[in-house]
């Protein structure tokens, strides 16, 4: 949209790390929107900042492109730690939560075979999967973005994107978010290759991978399989990212699967993410014809090949058990059902 003039661009300020003898700057750790914007931009202006990373692929842009540069020092932003809960309550249900997310990463392990390639999000869901991934062999990654828990298995030899049929030899991404492990990792590192994100994320291309496995999540689940990712109700929660982008392309992969985790209640445990109908006013993210794997701490379970009704069935087991009567119970009204 940036390059077809739908969102015009005016001025684009970025971060790019010191030229080198040839004037190319590195977008560095923030490709993703932020070139194509730049190469759409009437005025760049551009932050010199010898602590960025310079990151390799088609992550760079020339100082004749820059209107105006600032030469400033300071270090990349860092991910926190997740901040632990401090009452009694607070930490019950932190611990269950996070109890919950690696049960959750077990079985999303379960269905990553060796020489997979994947795409991972960010936060807790995704770190678990990564800590179930330390006897697989030779993984690979297209993915948007990637933190230091992919680092950990690049060193230990998991990942290395050796068995991978398109970009063999390279871990393909848009954006890094993470610690200055991650940062000085990636730094001239000819093994990560960084794109736009209308490379990255393009189903063609991704689907170009065999053995894609994507990992998304989302907040509610009805028991037609539709997926509302970045709504509650009629609420804008979050953005879409490439959830659709990834569930399509590992559809056209050989091989490919496409996974959504998602913890089985929100709220305290006082709700269920899975339910008979999606909130009123909920926008659909993910159309029921495109999910394949549904996976919460409860288990797995594969909508592919199944009728309507027995893929509410399977919703249904993986649901929390405190709500399964209830969901059973409307499953019965529900006469598409």
């Amino acid at each position: 949209m940036f390059i077809d003039r739908i969102l015009p661009v005016d001025v684009t300020m970025c971060q790019l790390s010191p030229p080198d003898e040839n004037g190319y700057c590195s977008f560095g750790i923030s490709v993703d929107y932020t070139k194509p914007a730049a190469e759409s931009s009437r005025i760049v202006i551009a932050q010199i900042n010898e602590q960025m990373p310079r990151t390799l692929g088609d992550s760079f842009i020339h100082v004749s492109q820059l209107d105006y540069i600032v030469e400033y020092n300071e270090p990349i932003l860092e991910l926190g730690a997740p901040t632990e809960a401090q009452s009694e309550a607070e930490k019950e249900l932190y611990v269950a939560r996070v109890v919950a997310e690696m049960d959750i990463g077990g079985y999303c392990a379960e269905l990553i075979d060796d020489g997979a390639c994947l795409q991972l999000g960010i936060g807790a869901i995704p770190d678990a999967v990564l800590s179930f991934l330390g006897d697989k062999k030779d993984l690979g990654i297209h993915t948007e973005m990637f933190s230091d828990g992919v680092v950990d298995l690049i060193n230990k030899g998991v990942i290395t994107c050796a068995r991978k049929n398109f970009n063999p030899g390279k871990a393909v991404a848009n954006f890094l978010m993470g610690t200055r492990k991650l940062y000085d990792f990636v730094h001239n590192n000819p093994f990560v290759e960084m794109h736009p994100v209308y490379y990255t994320n393009d189903p063609c291309i991704i689907g170009q991978n065999d053995n894609m496995v994507a990992i998304n999540s989302c907040l509610q689940v009805d028991l037609l399989g539709q997926v509302a990712s970045d709504t509650i109700g009629s609420i804008q929660f979050s953005g879409v990212g490439g959830q659709v982008d990834f569930v399509r392309g590992s559809s056209r992969s050989r091989g490919g699967k496409s996974i959504l985790a998602f913890p089985s209640t929100a709220g305290g445990d006082k709700l269920s993410r899975i339910v008979p109908r999606l909130d009123e006013g909920a926008a659909v993210t993910t159309s029921r014809n495109d999910v394949h794997y549904f996976v919460t701490e409860h288990g797995i379970a594969d909508m592919r090949g199944k009728s309507i009704r027995e893929r509410a069935v399977a919703l249904i087991s993986i649901a929390h058990p405190d709500f399964r009567e209830q969901l059973t119970r409307e499953l019965s009204r529900m006469s598409v059902l």
